[in-house]
């Protein structure tokens, strides 16, 4: 312990500095119980800091010791021994990070890494391996050597929000590696105004960066050795005629691409079946290849130099076993019955004569909204006739309240107003996969073609009429789709073990209502409905966590039903039976 009082010019003071010998340059009294202390630190800066009694603790005078001296512990002095040889390991084992990790690499890993990404100098690559192929742990192993290395030292990684604190977890438990998680505090604190040069290894959220233009501009100014985007596939653009639209991920992309040398893109689903849309996403890497519209006839490009993708199939272990077993994928079809088969009918013609009356609307971008929330309704008619029935009985009851307000404001002339305070924006493709649902739930609900008040009354006579309807089907217990279900469930071997209980099931839908329904109706059939977790939209980040971890660890938690906020990272690989009740319009989604 060191008292103010004996703190002088050219003391050698060790706890000002964290690690740190400083010298004394002045002081300053401040009243009894504190001083400044003006100070000069090794690297040469001179500093100030004011010292309180509390700090005395902390403070002592530096003891002048022989620069060469051998009197240091013989432990320590071998563990800096050590760490120093690791750190230049490299050099002698070129797989060095492998061995320093605490993970054991499959031989489809240790080619990604150390054949395919290494060797290229600077890497502008698209890591497309099949979902489970362990994309994480390849980056993981690909920053560590890079840092070994010294060939990189500023690494940026951009995740959706929902794999950020899984990114941080394995990089620190697996490879050792603190990653400073990107928030709006480190904005507000950020000493020199650009909180993305205040750390160099960060893990920030796609669609915080995306969004916000003022952090894209700090971000414009910075430089990185290595980015990485993960769920890349996000970072999509289309043509519309001759048109290029982009949405915001892509705009990132870009500007991520500008900053960095090396440049990594990971995605389980790299094509979306669109061509143009692919060479589009390859831009990104190499723009001056991938520019301008591609001709007809002039499509289909060679991108082994940009890309690397292995299926499944293709895996193995080192024994030369499959990786992974095989997967069997059944289609079970089942007969509407006559009051179930009367509603889809009546259901698509509404859904056809609302979109032929869209079609005459001259506002594209309302055109475009009402088809959309069409289309979601006939998919929700595919869902469940609980899905339908709840979908309806909103739409009507929101529709029959807008002409209420609609004839209270006396509008005159019968013309309606702005159709919708929500409409389907430019860059839905950027909406989270909560945010995708509740736009849907608003515009299924409420977005219309009619154009006057005489309109949207005829409309809602006959939601009406669909609505009884629906609510008939759903008294009468006449679900063929729920029959099928529990049947599959009851009669088939592979869905019980030994004992004959229920093994772990992951039931996917693309609808809450439908979500809602299935859990009461699989609670019913396990006994237990305490044996269900669920995870949607709605579901806040620590919750899913917590159902993924009861699903994973808690042997009396038997069924997951969940929605497309599931498949944003979760790691669901402990159960290998699995059910889409609904079948998604996109096949990239399924797989």
């Amino acid at each position: 312990m060191l008292r103010l009082e004996e703190i002088t010019k050219n003391s050698a003071i060790a706890g000002i500095e964290p690690g740190q010998v400083v010298r004394v340059v002045t002081t300053e009294p401040v009243g009894d119980n504190a001083l400044t202390v003006y100070y000069k630190t090794p690297d040469g800066r001179v500093l100030e800091r004011m010292l309180f009694r509390t700090d005395e603790a902390n403070l002592s005078l530096a003891e002048a010791g022989r620069p060469w001296a051998f009197d240091a512990p013989g432990d320590e002095f071998k563990l800096v021994a050590e760490a120093y040889r690791i750190n230049l390991a490299h050099l002698f084992d070129p797989m060095m990070a492998v061995h320093t990790s605490n993970v054991e690499p499959y031989p489809h890993q240790i080619t990604a890494v150390y054949e395919s990404m290494l060797e290229r100098q600077p890497l502008r690559y698209v890591l497309a391996d099949d979902p489970g192929a362990g994309k994480t742990i390849m980056a993981g192993l690909y920053i560590r050597e890079l840092l070994m290395r010294a060939d990189a030292r500023r690494v940026l990684i951009v995740a959706p929000g929902s794999l950020v604190e899984q990114w941080e977890d394995e990089l620190f438990e697996k490879f050792g590696l603190t990653f400073n998680v990107f928030s709006r505090e480190q904005v507000e604190q950020s000493r020199g105004g650009n909180p993305f040069e205040d750390f160099d290894l960060v893990i920030a959220r796609l669609d915080q960066l995306s969004r916000n233009d003022d952090l894209k501009e700090k971000l414009k100014l910075t430089r990185w050795d290595l980015v990485i985007v993960d769920e890349a596939h996000k970072l999509s653009a289309s043509y519309y005629g001759t048109k290029l639209n982009k949405t915001h991920r892509f705009e990132l992309g870009e500007l991520l691409g500008s900053i960095t040398r090396h440049f990594l893109l990971m995605t389980a689903t790299p094509h979306n079946g669109k061509e143009e849309d692919f060479q589009l996403f390859l831009s990104l890497l190499d723009s001056d290849r991938f520019y301008g519209k591609s001709r007809d006839g002039a499509h289909k490009v060679d991108v082994s130099d940009l890309m690397r993708r292995m299926v499944k199939e293709e895996m193995v272990k080192f024994d030369g076993t499959p990786l992974f077993p095989d997967r069997i994928a059944k289609t079970a079809s089942y007969p509407l019955s006559d009051l179930e088969a009367g509603l889809y009918a009546a259901v698509t013609d509404y859904v056809k004569e609302e979109m032929n009356k869209a079609e005459r609307l001259t506002d594209g971008k309302r055109k475009g909204t009402v088809g959309f929330a069409l289309t979601a309704l006939q998919r929700r008619l595919a869902s469940s006739p609980e899905a339908i029935y709840q979908s309806l009985k909103r739409r009507h009851q929101k529709l029959k309240r807008r002409v209420e307000d609609e004839k209270l404001q006396q509008r005159g002339h019968g013309v309606l107003a702005e159709t919708l305070s929500c409409s389907l924006p430019e860059d839905a493709d950027d909406l989270n996969a909560e945010e995708q649902e509740d736009l849907e739930e608003e515009l299924v609900d409420q977005a219309t073609a009619a154009e006057t008040i005489q309109e949207l009354e005829s409309e809602i006579l006959l939601l009406q009429d669909l609505e009884e309807q629906a609510k008939a089907v759903v008294h009468s217990g006449q679900d063929s789709k729920w029959k099928e279900l529990s049947g599959l469930l009851q009669g088939t071997p592979e869905m019980h073990d030994a004992t004959g209980r229920q093994r772990k099931l992951i039931i996917f839908t693309e609808h809450r209502d439908t979500l809602n329904y299935l859990v009461e109706r699989v609670g019913g059939l396990l006994g237990t409905p305490e044996a269900i977790v669920t995870i949607h939209g709605g579901v806040k980040r620590d919750k899913r966590r917590e159902a993924q971890e009861l699903f994973r660890n808690d042997p009396d938690t038997r069924v997951l039903i969940a929605t497309d906020a599931a498949g944003e990272g979760v790691n669901l690989q402990n159960a290998n039976l699995m059910v889409n009740y609904d079948l998604p319009w996109n096949p990239n989604r399924l797989e």
